[in-house]
């Protein structure tokens, strides 16, 4: 288990921070979180950080919402109630295919749009009422904020360090006060 305090360390530029993030993962330290104002392209990257997996969900989420399409059609139109809807014929799902393709392919991105929403929220916890975990507010304008772990290190050491990646503010802090 790691400790229990957390070192901010702010930046003014996203260059400057790409360049601190590479130059901190290359000294072994662990960043918790980096929070921006806006999308840094190459921050994961830099970071370490894993691709995300929620394309295969989407494209799961699309193959439910088919099934369900072809099912739900086919007890509508063929089994249930069938129709000579302008003369195509109702004796099987197959003959009635090409009228069903746009409703096929409405139900498959319904379904991908709406169960991905659903699953990044939860992969994010990111609830109705939730309170932010944002450290600092400067963070959604104009400033950068990595924090790092402070584990076993000497702080001041990794303060000096940080410092001369081009961190313009660096504050020690209790990991429970970040939330």
């Amino acid at each position: 288990m790691g400790s229990t305090k957390v070192i901010h360390a702010i930046y003014n530029d996203d260059d400057i921070l790409m360049n601190a993030v590479k130059a901190v993962r290359k000294e072994h330290y662990h960043i918790e979180e980096v929070y921006t104002p806006f999308p840094v392209h190459g921050l994961d990257k830099a970071m370490g950080l894993e691709d995300t997996r929620l394309a295969i969900c989407s494209f799961m989420y699309g193959c439910v919402g088919l099934a369900v399409a072809i099912t739900m059609m086919n007890y509508i139109m063929i089994e249930d109630w069938p129709q000579n809807i302008g003369g195509k014929p109702s004796f099987s799902y197959l003959e009635n295919m090409p009228a069903f393709v746009p409703i096929m392919f409405e139900m498959t991105v319904f379904f991908a749009a709406h169960l991905m929403v659903i699953t990044f929220y939860m992969r994010s916890k990111l609830w109705p009422f939730k309170k932010a975990e944002n450290p600092d507010v400067r963070t959604t304008d104009d400033h950068f904020l990595m924090a790092i772990d402070a584990g076993h290190h000497d702080v001041d050491q990794v303060s000096q360090f940080l410092s001369d990646t081009g961190a313009i503010e660096i504050s020690l802090h209790d990991k429970e006060d970040d939330h």
